[in-house]
């Protein structure tokens, strides 16, 4: 399964799968993967405090006189210290220059996501415009279908009205015709 099908990968994650080829200017192999963890542990507190205590117990053994290997001004401890900064440097350039290159290949991603956002949003802009316009234009129908309906509901008022008078006229006829009817058959 590729890593555009998988289902772990989220969606906005598509943008970084086009770099996952890059390989950092030190290369994937063994010795620069090792070399870019050893340079991060550099700066974490263990080693930190683990490399304290070796120089303080260093330092108490040989001011104590248990040995005399490194006599004050502890020569070989700064012969030490200087190797493991000629080692350390390199190494952590090495961590910084790999970091800089996934940087810039997550920073070109998330350009591209930004992009990809924008021109929906564009889009979705445009689509809000379209609909709109067709709001408006349905308001316009609809204001001008209620005005027939309120002209048709006035003409059928008056024709009610009319409809009655006549049904009253018709009805006052009748009774007259009838008492006439009923006046000359007598």
């Amino acid at each position: 399964m590729s890593d555009s099908q998988h289902p772990s990968v989220g969606r906005h994650w598509r943008f970084h799968i086009p770099h996952r080829h890059l390989s950092s200017v030190f290369g994937d192999d063994w010795f620069a993967l090792k070399a870019e963890g050893f340079a991060r542990f550099f700066g974490t507190p263990t080693f930190l405090i683990g490399q304290t205590l070796i120089v303080a117990v260093w330092i108490g053994i040989n001011l104590a006189g248990w040995t005399q290997f490194d006599i004050y001004p502890f020569i070989l401890l700064n012969l030490a210290f200087s190797l493991q900064a000629a080692y350390a440097a390199p190494l952590i350039l090495l961590a910084q220059t790999r970091q800089a290159d996934r940087d810039k290949a997550h920073s070109e991603a998330d350009a591209m996501h930004r992009e990809e956002l924008y021109q929906l949003s564009a889009e979705r802009l445009g689509e809000m415009h379209g609909q709109t316009g067709l709001l408006v234009e349905m308001l316009g129908q609809n204001n001008k279908l209620t005005e027939q309906v309120s002209l048709l509901m006035e003409q059928n008022i008056a024709l009610t009205r009319t409809v009655r008078e006549l049904t009253e006229r018709i009805e006052s006829l009748t009774v007259d015709l009838r008492d006439r009817l009923l006046a000359s058959g007598r």
